[in-house]
């Protein structure tokens, strides 16, 4: 049997990986096409790497082509599939260096491409200093930038979410100036306002000018490199501009070959992660990672949450059935968390604008704590929000707004959301403590026993 991979970072190792140790050499031959230079490389640390915290590129690549391929998967990196044919069950790949085309028959496919940043035609100018950060073949090419004689000296972040905070404290950390844009009342748009309200605050609190509901218009360029972003209150100079406007699943190749796409743009699948269509599963076609889609377990909906830990564990779903095996991947809640220099902001689970969407009645409540016990050094503020169903009093969502171990609390909140505890019950939870870590009450329990006064409260 012939396994055929598309895209050889998280997912589509993953996928390979667990299906060559369930089938020796002589019972499935793998071959994995990559149109970049890596594989199995951490997207996630690329600001940190630009932002000199990580050293050096080698520490973001957990497994390189070559031990791939001792381990008997046939890695072709700067490989790019160009087309797909479902009924010959073959893939045409395009050699990006050596030039040419060939085509790999198939068995089994598995669709891992990831996704592509959102770039609108205003980005798309020919000119240099214009860089979205999706892989580490971007990254290097900011860095690249970065160490131009003469130096950048401004910079202007384009998109206030995840990565555009990231790449802000970057920026800083390399010493230039720092503008974030951000078309929305305020940054960080996956909590609710009022929590991105306190992270606006505390970013411009690090010295980045902060400009909100501010829609950019296009770019202007001078000898060849980018000058200044054009915004409806004039043109802020600019000698790097970051993209960071989110992505969309790379799935343009999928629907092409009439693999069916989900309301997300995301490839709909199972739970084993075998893909659907109307007349139920595509015979062979397997998909995993930022290409797909996925369900939410709060609200059942179907969405597209590109993260490494999803397509980690989907890949490795993938790879068990092909296998032989039996696996599955039962949804997400949205976990996620970040930081800008000292801040750290996460969540869990839906934000008032999703519980209202799904059909939820809600409260909310939201509490001032610190990470330790008050009196101990180092003792830091902390804002806990939570958001509970009105007549159960299950645990809908959560947020937190904080510094010093103030972002890994959500992980407690979401093993609560997983397994659908009400707030009244969180507030008995057995949690660690002794000074260093936590007041006596931790903020967790303080958030919850609110969030369960608010529930008696709304009847």
């Amino acid at each position: 049997m012939k396994l055929v991979v598309i895209g050889g970072d998280a997912a589509g190792m993953s996928a390979a990986s667990q299906a060559r140790k369930r089938m020796g050499t002589g019972e499935l031959e793998i071959v994995a096409f990559e149109r970049g230079r890596f594989t199995s490389y951490s997207a996630c640390g690329i600001p940190y790497w630009i932002g000199g915290v990580v050293p050096g590129l080698d520490p973001l690549i957990a497994r390189r082509p070559e031990a791939f391929r001792e381990a008997g998967i046939d890695v072709r990196t700067r490989h790019e599939v160009v087309a797909i044919d479902l009924r010959r069950r073959e893939v045409t790949a395009r050699d990006l260096e050596g030039g040419g085309e060939l085509r790999e028959g198939f068995d089994q496919l598995v669709y891992a491409a990831g996704a592509v940043p959102v770039t609108p035609d205003w980005a798309r100018v020919d000119a240099g200093g214009v860089f979205g950060v999706q892989t580490l073949d971007d990254g290097a090419a900011v860095q690249a930038w970065l160490d131009r004689d003469p130096a950048p000296r401004r910079a202007v972040v384009i998109g206030g979410g995840y990565v555009g905070v990231e790449m802000a404290e970057a920026m800083v950390r390399r010493g230039l100036d720092v503008t974030l844009l951000e078309r929305s009342p305020q940054p960080m748009s996956t909590v609710d306002e009022d929590m991105g309200e306190r992270v606006g605050k505390a970013i411009r609190g690090l010295g980045i000018e902060v400009r909100t509901r501010t829609p950019v218009r296009g770019l202007e360029t001078l000898d060849g490199r980018v000058s200044a972003v054009v915004t409806p209150d004039g043109a802020l100079p600019a000698d790097i501009v970051v993209l960071g406007l989110g992505v969309r699943p790379n799935t343009a190749l999928a629907a092409e070959s009439g693999i069916p796409l989900g309301v997300t743009g995301g490839i709909r699948t199972d739970l084993r992660m075998r893909v659907v269509g109307p007349q139920g599963h595509v015979d062979g076609i397997w998909a995993a990672g930022d290409c797909v889609q996925t369900v939410h377990r709060v609200s059942g909906r179907p969405v597209h949450v590109p993260l490494g830990t999803h397509a980690n564990k989907q890949g490795r779903v993938a790879g068990i059935n092909i296998g032989g095996g039996y696996a599955t991947f039962p949804g997400v809640i949205g976990t996620a968390v970040t930081k800008v220099c000292d801040l750290e902001v996460a969540r869990t689970g839906l934000t008032e604008s999703e519980a209202a969407q799904a059909g939820f009645e809600y409260v909310t409540a939201a509490v001032e704590s610190t990470n330790r016990a008050g009196y101990y050094p180092g003792a830091v503020p902390m804002v806990i929000k939570m958001i509970a169903e009105r007549r159960t009093g299950v645990l809908l969502g959560a947020q937190i707004v904080g510094r010093e171990e103030a972002g890994k609390r959500i992980d407690a909140l979401a093993i609560a959301i997983w397994n659908r505890m009400p707030v009244e019950e969180m507030t008995a939870l057995d949690l660690s403590y002794a000074p260093p870590f936590s007041p006596v009450w931790d903020p967790v329990l303080i958030a919850a026993r609110k969030a369960t006064e608010a529930v008696h409260a709304a009847g």
